[in-house]
């Protein structure tokens, strides 16, 4: 019993530590803040509802790039589809961007942009 409770305390500390270090100040763009630039974009995928109720349209998000130029938190902010499934597409297409991160006095640092993904039926 002893040993499983000392694990416990051990995970705990270890999960405590890795979010203390995740977390970091989140800039907006301007004032001496660059903006983050993409270096690697997802390509968003329909689903097979949204196709066939011939949705088209723009998801707008709010997305965190981190320091280290890859994708925090992605927030709909301006929603297309909540039924069929895109808002949600769009959610996980973000998540796999990449990017040069913002800078601000030289250094890399956290900031909070707005991306459209456009859903168009060729």
């Amino acid at each position: 019993m002893k040993k499983t409770l000392h694990a416990l305390v051990a995970l705990t500390a270890v999960t405590l530590f890795v979010t203390v270090a995740r977390a970091q100040e989140v800039y907006t763009p301007g004032d001496g803040v660059s903006l983050p630039t993409v270096v690697k974009q997802a390509k968003v995928e329909y689903t097979q509802e949204a196709l066939d109720a011939h949705i088209e349209g723009i998801v707008g998000l709010e997305t965190v790039v981190l320091s280290d130029g890859k994708v925090g938190d992605v927030k709909v902010v301006r929603s297309l589809d909540p039924t069929y499934g895109l808002d949600q597409q769009a959610v996980k297409s973000m998540k796999l961007w990449e990017f040069k991160p913002g800078r601000k006095d030289g250094k890399p640092v956290a900031v909070r942009v707005n991306v459209n993904i456009n859903f168009t039926l060729k």
